[in-house]
């Protein structure tokens, strides 16, 4: 009898992984994409048409300077070499591609810079510029989700009025983000195409990076992104034992990678001669100078005034969230909250560099902690990115919606999405000129901002002043032949929106608006850039003495004075010639006609000062911060009125109010030690002294006093040295 042999139990085989969700293939109708075409072509229509009207900004003097060096140096073959070192401004470290094209254009149609068509030829260039970075986002959108959402991904960018706004008239940041843009919408091409060549998405790739190396030299943040995007495509596709077993297919993404970039290199040079020169060193030294913007001003940000290098490190955060439309900032934070879930729908590449080419930037600026102003103007590069990741977002929730149960879910989300993009649109069409002074309703709108934070901060709305005092017939010679005087703080932007054919019969000068009787005029145009917050927000701005003003959404930007019978101009003339009584009289028929002029009260005070009337000059200092609030000169006016009337302790508590709200303010810290000396608190006086000499190095009566303060302390040594130095200046 056999024995039976033993029947080894079958091990059970784990079930079958799941294989994961295809990537989404859209279905749409063949319509589709004629009706893509056709609304671009209509928004390009459109986006022109803006352009052309628009204001220049109040860099272009810089620009246009550049442009006209650029183009003398390509056309004397580099004889010419203003264009290499340009100090106002370091112009020659940026790239000089959209400043030759539209210098050479305007030399070819024969304009100046004082043709009003020069300007409008930059403009219409722009427009171009701006309406090619939305179109690759929209191509970009297609490339994942179709043509009817890349259509809708056009639109996000179109009806977004900061970035529109920007599309009319700023040279630096927009072409840089249509480089910016197109370098990603070839790339995600060639990256979807691999180990397919498609020579065209190459070509595509490597002018996008020229043309922003060719502007910025912050393109060369493209260079880094080839690399990596390169990278995570090949391992997505491959897995990491690819990097062993197919070699040919690394060295082919490598050697892609590097020719293309090297083609974006060259392309940049032959654009940018002071990088011609030295491409590496000049190079760097650009990147170096802009990774840190170098320019310290004073910003409206939250209702304060502050420098540039002291806004905290949400600034851009803020920004951005109060000036995106809320369809926009629903895709952007929905899509990061939902990065996986739009991860598996469209597939890991496109998701990846939309998030990253958006977020990325805005992250590196707040860990560099680079001085920014303006708004997040210098950030606009990163929004195309984050327009495509929230149309990303959109898709899916409607692809979801069609999925539910009951149509009226998809009915729902679109009703919202239609109404928060109308919101935009009536911005945009009841202000063509400036859209880019855009609020949203989440901080209130223009009204909500105003006096929060920086609107028309360019003056771009000084060409609708220029053109409403055209139409109402203030442009003309007066009647004794002699030209009218228009002043402006922003006077660059005021003669370009003259033109040649206002000659003879308007003369402009620049003047600033605290500023602003010190100079003789007519008119006055001042946008409200640099008043202060509390001042703007205490409703007496404009002043009684406007003649007009151009407002967006009822918040006013600019204002057009007159200068009526000039009692404060006479005012302030009579005071520098030392005739305080005479000067008396004129401010005082200036505030009796206009109460709310924060000058004439100031002008009054320290003519009151000068004739020995405290308390008169008091209460003109008072009416002064009563109509402007935190009015540095009214403070210090006002603490030396309480000083003569023998209040120590109010003029240290007004002083101490004005180095609050400027920590600068070195006459504020002066005084204070001028106190304290005459109490013998002579540690403190000296704090305060050398906080002065901080901030002004050439403070001549600060070393004097703390010469007398180291007399007085027993150190004549270094009183000797600190009265050489004050001898200096």
């Amino acid at each position: 009898m056999s024995k039976r042999k033993k029947v080894k139990p079958v091990a059970k085989q784990p079930p079958p992984k799941p294989a994961p969700p295809p990537v989404y293939v859209p279905e749409e109708k063949a319509m589709w994409k004629p009706i893509f075409w056709a609304a671009s072509a209509l928004f390009l229509v459109l986006t022109l048409v803006l352009a052309n009207g628009s204001g220049i900004n109040g860099d272009d003097s810089y620009q246009d300077d550049y442009s006209e060096k650029l183009v003398n140096y390509y056309l004397t073959g580099g004889a010419d070499t203003s264009a290499l070192n340009i100090p106002k401004g370091n112009m020659q470290l940026y790239g000089g591609f959209f400043e030759l094209v539209t210098g050479f254009t305007n030399r070819a149609l024969g304009y100046s810079i004082e043709d009003p068509s020069y300007h409008n030829v930059r403009h219409l260039y722009n427009g171009l510029f701006g309406w090619l970075a939305m179109l690759f986002v929209g191509l970009f959108v297609r490339q994942v989700a179709g043509w009817r959402y890349g259509l809708l991904a056009f639109l996000f960018m179109w009806l977004s009025p900061r970035f529109l706004g920007h599309s009319l008239m700023n040279p630096k940041d927009i072409p840089f983000a249509m480089g910016y843009m197109m370098s990603l919408y070839f790339m995600l091409r060639w990256l979807k195409g691999m180990p397919k060549i498609r020579w065209g998405d190459l070509i595509g790739l490597a002018v996008g990076i020229g043309i922003a190396l060719g502007l910025r030299a912050g393109g060369l943040l493209l260079f880094a992104y080839l690399g990596l995007f390169a990278g995570l495509d090949f391992l997505f596709k491959n897995g990491v034992k690819g990097l062993f077993s197919k070699s040919k297919l690394v060295g082919n993404y490598a050697l892609i990678g590097l020719g293309v970039a090297l083609i974006g290199f060259v392309f940049a040079l032959l654009v940018w001669p002071y990088a011609m020169q030295s491409p590496i060193e000049h190079t760097r030294e650009a990147l170096s100078a802009f990774s840190k913007f170098g320019t310290r001003i004073r910003v409206l940000f939250q209702g304060e005034n502050i420098m540039s290098d002291q806004t905290p490190w949400y600034y851009p955060i803020v920004w951005i969230v109060n000036t995106t439309p809320l369809y926009a900032l629903v895709g952007i934070f929905g899509g990061l909250i939902a990065f996986p879930l739009l991860w598996r729908r469209f597939g890991p590449m496109p998701v990846i560099m939309a998030a990253f080419a958006g977020v990325f930037p805005i992250a590196y600026i707040i860990y560099s902690d680079a001085i920014l102003y303006d708004g997040w103007r210098h950030l606009l590069f990163a929004y195309p990115g984050l327009a495509a990741l929230a149309a990303l977002l959109w898709v899916e929730l409607d692809i979801r919606a069609q999925k539910a149960a009951k149509p009226y879910f998809r009915y729902a989300l679109w009703g919202i999405l239609a109404l928060t993009m109308i919101e935009p649109a009536l911005f945009i069409a009841r202000n063509p000129g400036f859209p880019y002074v855009y609020f949203n309703p989440l901080e209130g709108g223009m009204k909500g901002a105003h006096g929060y934070f920086e609107e028309d901060y360019w003056g771009v709305s000084v060409r609708q002043a220029v053109e409403r005092m055209d139409k109402e017939g203030l442009l003309k010679a007066k009647p004794d032949g002699s030209p009218v005087m228009i002043a402006s703080s922003f006077s660059y932007n005021l003669e370009k929106a003259l033109g040649p054919e206002y000659k003879g019969k308007v003369a402009t000068a620049y003047v600033k608006y605290s500023q602003r009787y010190e100079k003789d005029w007519d008119y006055g145009i001042f946008p409200s850039r640099y008043i202060r917050g509390p001042h703007l927000r205490n409703g007496i701005w404009p002043p009684s003495s406007q003649i007009f003003s151009i407002s967006a959404n009822g918040s006013p930007l600019t204002a057009v004075l007159g200068a009526g019978e000039k009692h404060a101009h006479k005012g302030e003339q009579l005071s520098k010639a030392g005739d305080f009584a005479g000067a008396i009289g004129e401010f005082q028929q200036e505030v009796a006609q206009y109460p709310d002029n924060e000058l004439a009260w100031i002008g009054l005070a320290n003519a009151y000062l000068n004739t020995q009337q405290a308390q008169l000059a008091l209460d003109a200092a008072e009416k002064a911060l009563k109509v402007a609030p935190e009015n540095l000169s009214a403070l210090f006016l006002k603490g030396l009125a309480l000083l003569n009337k023998g209040d120590q302790s109010g003029a240290v508590s007004t002083f101490q109010e004005a180095i609050r709200v400027d920590d600068t303010y070195s006459v504020a810290y002066y005084y204070l030690a001028l106190i304290q000396a005459q109490t013998s608190d002579f540690t403190s006086a000296l704090s305060n002294l050398e906080k002065a000499l901080q901030s002004n190095p050439r403070f001549k009566q600060a070393y004097e006093l703390a010469a007398q303060i180291m007399d007085q302390m027993g150190n004549p040594q270094r009183a000797n040295e600190l009265r050489q130095q004050a001898a200096k200046l």
